[in-house]
């Protein structure tokens, strides 16, 4: 019916190209006299999307989430997800050659211990795991006596033989009128971090860091505009970047040139050793800092200090131009998703629509716009029992109707030069049962909870969590998810390091993005998630004794009325979503043809007790 952009279906690779592959991965590990190798979801940056040459994992076992985890013994193999890919794991991976694992409670480590004997010797590669990633697992193989093994080269590349090149988007600029801040004050601002810090250097293993310092921005990984790179910033001097020169253009080049030097990536081991040479401090990212670059310059006489990558925070922390082009973005995507929920509500009843249909029109609508980038991740398009399964992704194979009694979970966002949106509406297709409606009212009363808070300067994240889940709670059930997430400037959807969880230990500050978006889901059954992005905002509060922060809520589209029990909400909670839908009409109606001004009036009309 669409056409569509940014989203292949394609069914993973399975059958005996996987088997053969597990095979010969094996052979090579014997070959190296290896015990065995671990083969984390991983690039050298931790990136959350990965280029097409770094999904090792999914090469080898078929699971193709954004996060996990395999082990490989001479006998034994185990994949390791959490509690989001439980169900796509055990349908992904072949159980015959493969155990499915947890990835958090136990972890991997405890699997590595329990099959392990004395004298093994257990590879990783030190570029795709984190210093503590790789302290974990030493100390988990030192407990049955094995080793851990940092090998020179990694086995999995050793046998794709059709591994893809690495990839080569054009990198642009990202101009002050989105950025707001230019290179030399963000630098300003990371120099008092590293006098902070006590360091002679920070190293920028983070590509975002890289991209949000320098303003500049690429297509390297899908959903991300992200140049793949990294930087050295030194306590006094120019910084350096290394980068691909084959990415920039002139005009690019010359941008960079004018706040540090520009340098092949091959170029970092051989500046970092010379710098480490002097005895330098060096500091590196806990999250993103691959274990290579502790073990390189360990090795040259530095000092590796480890700890969080101030630039996440600063960040994190939008200024008053990325505020002002969210808010802007919101509006238009709302254009899009307005057009979208009404084409759904038209069309869905005839049960000719499938969750790819959905998922095409939706980005078909958000192209229209004139400013769409990319969708910044793949749309979960759930019906029926796939809801249930939280990041579902819609393949040709699991692709399912529409159909009247079934709920549709739609999660989706976009990627514009001026903010990165995300968004989850979940709709009924006829008539919902009383079940549906019990749950859906309880995630929207946890929604309304968290979107209505208010709090004091310096509440984290966990403080705030429970306040989402209390009504579900109170009937016996939760989510396995977060609540929320921090959002980037046109980065990533998913930033840190605030977030709205039970681990949410980062205080919330104003400027952050952050997600709103508890759930609930049935297995088998339905799935439910509503989800709006919130700014995080001064509590304007007469008399108030200290300072307090509120959310300000930035996504504006209809939350389907025929999915509440009205009788299930307080006063508060009703005037909350009256006044929220009389928003949505304000902002969003002026845009909109005739036939959508007439279904988005129906759809956002007041609710009564």
């Amino acid at each position: 019916m669409f056409e569509a952009h940014f989203q292949t279906f394609e069914e993973p690779e399975g059958g005996v190209a996987l088997t053969a592959r597990l095979a010969a991965l094996r052979e090579e590990l014997a070959r190296r006299k290896l015990t065995g190798f671990v083969i984390p979801r991983a690039d050298q940056q931790q990136n959350e999307y990965v280029p097409p040459s770094e999904e090792r994992l999914a090469w080898l076992t078929g699971f193709t989430g954004s996060a996990g985890l395999a082990v490989v013994l001479i006998h034994e193999a185990a994949v390791f997800v959490d509690g989001r890919y439980t169900i796509q794991a055990a349908k992904q991976v072949d159980a015959r050659a493969w155990a499915v694992e947890s990835l958090i409670d136990p972890p991997p480590e405890s699997w590595v211990t329990a099959h392990l004997k004395a004298g093994d010797r257990l590879g990783f590669d030190p570029w795709l795991h984190t210093f503590a990633a790789a302290e974990r697992l030493s100390a988990a193989c030192a407990k049955a006596g094995a080793e851990l093994v940092a090998v020179d080269s990694n086995p999995v590349d050793a046998i794709w033989q059709d591994r893809p090149q690495p990839p080569l988007a054009p990198v642009a600029v990202h101009s002050l009128q989105n950025a707001g801040v230019a290179e030399a004050e963000k630098l300003t601002q990371i120099r008092s971090e590293i006098a902070r810090l006590g360091v002679d250097a920070l190293v920028l293993s983070d590509s975002h860091a890289v991209a949000w310092t320098f303003n500049i921005r690429g297509a390297d990984v899908a959903h991300t505009p992200l140049p793949l790179s990294y930087a050295l910033v030194p306590k006094d001097g120019r910084p350096t970047i290394f980068i691909d020169h084959r990415k920039l253009s002139n005009l690019t080049r010359d941008h960079l040139e004018q706040s540090a030097d520009v340098r092949e990536p091959d170029a970092m081991a051989p500046t970092l050793m010379a710098l480490a040479r002097s005895g330098a401090a060096i500091a590196l990212d806990n999250a993103t800092a691959a274990d290579a670059l502790s073990r390189l310059i360990a090795g040259a006489g530095g000092k590796p200090v480890r700890g969080n990558d101030p630039i996440a925070l600063l960040k994190a922390v939008k200024n008053a131009t990325e505020i002002k082009g969210t808010q802007t973005a919101h509006r238009r995507d709302a254009i899009a998703l307005a057009r979208f929920l009404a084409f759904i509500d038209k069309e869905a009843a005839s049960g000719k629509l499938t969750e790819i249909d959905a998922v095409e029109a939706l980005e078909t609508f958000r192209r229209d716009t004139g400013a769409l980038k990319d969708v910044s991740f793949p749309t979960i398009s759930g019906t029926g029992p796939n809801g249930a399964i939280v990041h579902y992704r819609v393949t040709r194979k699991s692709n399912r109707r529409i159909v009247p009694g079934d709920l549709l979970l739609i999660d989706s966002g976009a990627q514009y030069e001026d903010g990165t949106t995300d968004v989850t509406r979940t709709m009924t297709v006829g008539e919902p049962t009383a079940e549906m409606r019990d749950r859906f009212t309880r995630v929207l009363r946890g929604h309304i909870a968290i979107a209505r808070a208010i709090f004091p300067d310096g509440t984290t994240g966990a403080q705030l969590d429970t306040l989402a889940r209390q009504y579900l709670w109170a009937a016996g059930v939760d989510f396995e998810h977060g609540t929320g997430h921090g959002v980037g400037s046109y980065l990533s959807v998913h930033e840190g390091p605030a977030r709205i969880s039970k681990l949410g230990t980062t205080p919330l500050k104003r400027g952050m993005i952050l997600s709103n978006e508890p759930g609930y889901y049935k297995t088998d059954g339905f799935g439910i998630r509503i989800e709006n992005l919130e700014l995080v905002v001064e509590a304007e509060i007469k008399g108030a004794e200290k300072p307090m922060n509120a959310f300000e809520t930035l996504t504006l589209a209809p939350i389907d009325r025929r999915l509440i029990d009205v009788t299930m909400l307080g006063k508060d909670e009703l005037d909350w979503l009256n006044a929220y839908h009389a928003r949505v009409r304000a902002e969003v109606r002026p845009a909109l043809d005739e036939a959508t001004r007439a279904w988005l009036d129906q759809a956002t009309a007041e609710l009564k007790p």
